[in-house]
Formats: C-alpha cells, structure tokens, sequence
C-alpha cells in the first residue's frame, strides 16, 4: 500500500472530521482521479518523436495512454480532422496514489529553482491543475534516450466542498505551496 494511502486513511480522514466538524466520513475530501495529459505541438509531424511522447508518458505513469484525436479542421495549425494532437493517462485507485507520491516526494524536489505551487492553480471545484515544463524531473526517464524536452500537464481532481478543503487535504499530504 502506498504511504500516502496509509496516512489518508489512518490519520487525515480523523483530522479532518475534526477540523472541519464534519457529520460523516463521505464529506472529507479525497482524490477522484489524477490525469496526465501531452499536447504534442511540432511533434505530430514527426512519427518517432510522436511515438518517443507516447512511451515516455507511459514509463512516468505506468499505463498506456489514450491517443487525443482534433475534432475539427484548422487550416492555420495544418491539422486537419481526426489528426492526433496529444495523448492523457487517468489514474485511479493504487495507482493514482503511487503517482502521486512519486510526484510530491521524488519528481518536485527535482526542479530547478522550484519554490512551490501557487494557490491560484486550483479550479472553482476545488480541483488542482500543474503543468510541468520539463518531463525529465520524472526518474524513469533518462534524458540521453529521450532525446527532446516536452511538457505535461497534470490534473488532480479532487472531491471537496470548496478550495479551501482542497487546500487543506493537498496541505496535509506534503503538497508544497507557496508561503
């Protein structure tokens, strides 16, 4: 079992109940799921580099991702419909939590000249969206093999009243945020 999970389960559901005086177990905030996305940009053009995208998400996850395809022409992009244009993972149970310890304890201290996330980064729901610039932070991937630096984005939904739990519970799981 993940030691997020442990902790989750055995120490910050009670303290939260306390904290916010909740009347039921069902009301504490808890993860959902954590989705992975890759917008492919100059990459669609080139198949290996497309391929290269799709192993590394892959390798950081832990699971095949789902190729996006466009849903319409844009002549000023050259995409034309049904041209594949990125690729998302969703995680779910176990391993949405090992991802994300591997994200806060292992891929964060990683990057360069880091001084945590902003608060602003959640949504009206409560939910918390990254986006990393450089997907080399992640161990699995050595950057000589990779061969080119591309983003991801990283949403972490999370079931909760309001931002503030959000926060709270992202708080409580070693998240780190700005002061």
């Amino acid at each position: 079992m993940s030691v997020l999970l442990d902790l989750y389960k055995n120490v910050l559901v009670n303290k939260m109940m306390k904290e916010f005086k909740y009347s039921s177990v069902m009301e504490v905030p808890r993860l959902i799921k954590i989705v992975v996305n890759v917008g492919f940009g100059s990459a669609n053009y080139d198949k290996k580099k497309f391929n290269k995208v799709i192993e590394n998400i892959s390798l950081i996850s832990g699971q095949k991702p789902i190729i996006t395809c466009s849903r319409k022409s844009i002549s000023n992009f050259k995409i034309r419909r049904g041209f594949p244009v990125g690729c998302k993972v969703t995680l779910r149970r176990k391993l949405m939590w090992n991802f994300l310890e591997k994200l806060i304890f292992i891929s964060i201290p990683r990057i360069r000249d880091f001084r945590g996330f902003n608060k602003k980064s959640f949504d009206k729901q409560g939910n918390f969206n990254i986006g990393v610039k450089e997907h080399t932070i992640f161990p699995e991937i050595d950057y000589e093999k990779s061969g080119f630096l591309h983003g991801l984005d990283i949403s972490i939904n999370i079931l909760s009243g309001c931002v503030n739990e959000s926060f709270v519970f992202l708080t409580y799981l070693f998240f780190p945020f700005c002061k």
